[in-house]
């Protein structure tokens, strides 16, 4: 009897343990990749520190989960290479929900709502309402972000502008609007309006009617379903409780989290 009660409890074990979402062993170091030039959702301040809205969310979130979460700049389009070769275990930085980043990321719920919006210099508005004002100007967008792929199925653009540039880091393509060497920085919603409202001197927003819009998640390699519903449990926690809200009104003085899960 002793030996069927010792047999049916280690076969216990063995199927009731580590197959478990909450079975991310504690302490362990969990790397995320992020763009440390994409301020609010990660930069460095000026003591180069990275900080940021995303970089608060994953803090909390891997507090809750009791592992530490290490942040690892990385080059933003080649994401795809980091995650899958193992450098990096997850992309929280911005991250649009997108089909041809489903091919090798699995995706948390989303978190946020976007949309691409043009970017201008204080007082170069005039005359640019829609992507159809477009005609002759100097289009800027950043590699590997949403923005480019706008762009790129934009037949309308791609035949009317004069040039458009891509950019390898956002803050690049700031400064090249700010010293008039573009005309328009096509990016995030979310990103620009953090932008003029830091920079009012600076940045204004054409608020473009565009249907072109998109959903912000955690990515996961494909495989690594265990670590997404880890992370996506006690992240839903800090969206139940109101510190996901909190951190929102910190970086963009609203609340932008989506809270129906």
């Amino acid at each position: 009897m002793r030996k069927i009660l010792t047999l049916f409890f280690t076969t216990m074990l063995f199927f009731g343990c580590g197959s478990s979402q909450d079975d991310i062993p504690a302490g362990k170091v969990i790397t995320i990749g992020i763009d440390d030039g994409f301020p609010p959702m990660g930069f460095r301040n000026e003591k180069n520190e990275l900080v940021g809205f995303d970089i608060d969310l994953a803090k909390e979130t891997g507090k809750r989960m009791g592992v530490r979460f290490e942040f690892k700049p990385i080059d933003w389009s080649k994401k795809r290479e980091e995650l899958t070769s193992g450098n990096i275990d997850i992309i929280w930085n911005g991250l649009n929900i997108t089909e041809d980043r489903k091919e090798y990321i699995l995706f948390s719920k989303p978190y946020m709502e976007d949309r691409q919006i043009f970017l201008v210099k204080k007082g170069k508005a005039e005359g640019i309402r829609s992507e159809h004002d477009l005609t002759g100007k100097i289009i800027a967008t950043q590699a590997g972000a949403t923005s480019e792929n706008f762009v790129n199925d934009n037949k309308f653009i791609q035949s009317h502008a004069k040039e458009i540039k891509t950019f390898d880091q956002f803050a690049d393509a700031l400064n090249a609007l700010k010293n008039g060497e573009i005309d328009t920085f096509i990016c995030d919603e979310i990103i620009a309006r953090y932008e003029t409202h830091n920079n009012p001197d600076n940045f204004e927003i054409i608020d473009v009617q565009s249907d072109y819009y998109t959903e912000i998640g955690i990515g996961f390699r494909k495989d690594d379903k265990e670590l997404r519903d880890a992370v996506q449990k006690a992240f839903d926690g800090v969206i139940a409780d109101g510190t996901a809200k909190k951190i929102s009104e910190k970086w963009f003085h609203a609340d932008l989290i989506l809270h129906k899960l």
